[in-house]
């Protein structure tokens, strides 16, 4: 398939772009810089010069495709206007296309809010935090527009290795320092590996059933202590010392978007395991977090 990349650098895209080269799918990727479109095209990615804040700009210029990849945001306070004004000029432009269009739209799984103990499934419902009360009825629009084939994925805390919602973990344990977490210890983190989640995406193109929603949790949940540990672990730092902000703190320092890094978190994937035959590969986080790189 021809298949449109939104978002092809970010976290999660510049996995899907790797997974879906790899399986044989012809992809064109939307870069904003010069850098961006280099990288990419460097991986096999044919590249469309554009942003997403200024779709009128590009979207014209989109040739024939089988499907598109949304994992594009920028986090900032405009994400929900940014967002519905993609979304006003990319609906009627696939609606145009010869041939029906796939959507692959991301949501997250900040959208099911504090769960505590219990689990969040496809069917539980949402809660988000003010900063993403905007992304429900986008869902909404997205599942019912009649232009087009959408699907939706909801992703686990997304990490690899070294980066990722592990980067400022790394970064304090690698120079030594006290590692800062946001709310506690005791907090949970639903997890999935960046790689596992790109073929969850590839999967969910290639057989999910329109309309339908994965949530892509390769680990139902961590505490967030176990992972700092694991991490410093691998630096040689056997009693790390942990430094506990509030979600408040965060929130002034990054924006309100990420009070979600304090949200006690619980999520299955196991719909995707059920019905796309997901089987991710990074089951042991502690386990690989604690090894060097």
């Amino acid at each position: 398939m021809r298949v449109l990349v939104l978002g092809g650098t970010g976290s999660i895209g510049s996995a899907v772009l790797s997974e879906f080269l790899a399986a044989g799918h012809d992809v064109l990727a939307l870069a904003r810089s010069e850098r961006s479109a280099t990288l990419m095209e460097a991986r096999g990615a044919k590249i469309l010069r554009g942003d997403i804040r200024n779709p009128a700009g590009w979207v014209l210029s989109v040739p024939e495709i089988d499907a598109v990849i949304h994992a594009a945001t920028d986090f900032s306070n405009q994400m929900d206007a940014i967002d519905r004004r993609l979304l006003d000029a990319l609906l009627p432009m696939l609606g145009a296309m010869p041939r029906r269009v796939r959507l692959v739209y991301t949501g997250g799984c900040w959208l099911y809010g504090e769960t505590g103990a219990r689990i969040a499934t496809e069917t539980t419902p949402f809660d988000p935090l003010p900063a993403f009360e905007w992304s429900v009825p986008t869902i909404g629009r997205v599942l019912a527009a009649p232009e087009i084939d959408a699907l939706i994925i909801h992703p686990a805390m997304v990490y690899t290795h070294d980066g990722g919602v592990f980067s400022s973990f790394v970064e304090d344990a690698r120079t030594g320092g006290p590692i800062t977490i946001v709310g506690g210890e005791h907090v949970h983190w639903p997890l999935v590996h960046a790689d596992d989640l790109a073929v969850l995406y590839r999967l969910a193109l290639e057989r999910g059933v329109a309309g339908a929603s994965y949530n892509g949790a390769a680990v139902a949940g961590l505490l967030v202590g176990s992972i700092v540990r694991s991490i410093a672990r691998r630096f040689g730092l056997a009693a790390p010392e942990l430094r506990t902000v509030r979600a408040n703190t965060i929130a002034a320092e990054k924006g309100e978007w990420a009070r979600g890094y304090a949200l006690d978190q619980r999520m299955s994937g196991d719909k995707a395991r059920r019905e796309l035959g997901w089987r991710p590969a990074h089951g042991d986080p502690l386990r690989e977090l604690a090894e060097p790189g």
